[in-house]
């Protein structure tokens, strides 16, 4: 199964966008980079509010969707991490670095 929910990467319906990409890329969400991760899961979500997509397939992209939206937030929370916020002295040099939104 591709990203996007298709069992066949031909670009029809609602993957039509993905279709070059779905062949290449792994279905496993933490081998997708956070664009490509968030990419999937807004198609996902179109096709879910559409609803045209019968019961089990709902099922089965709600869980998709769910271990891609998990791996986003993971991916923010990471970077979101690693930003921080410098101090600086009365000159403007930077003399230490905090945790971003420490204040």
């Amino acid at each position: 199964m591709t990203p996007c929910g298709l069992d066949r990467a031909d670009g029809e319906g609602q993957c039509r966008d993905m279709a070059e990409d779905s062949m290449t890329q792994p279905t496993d969400p933490t081998a997708l980079s956070f664009e490509e991760a968030l990419r999937a899961l807004e198609i996902i979500v179109r096709r879910l509010e559409s609803g045209d997509v019968p019961l089990d397939e709902s099922i089965s992209l709600y869980s998709e969707g769910e271990a891609l939206r998990k791996q986003c937030m993971e991916r923010l929370q990471s970077a979101e991490a690693r930003i921080r916020k410098l101090t600086l002295d009365a000159n403007g040099a930077v003399t230490g670095a905090q945790p971003f939104g420490a204040d």
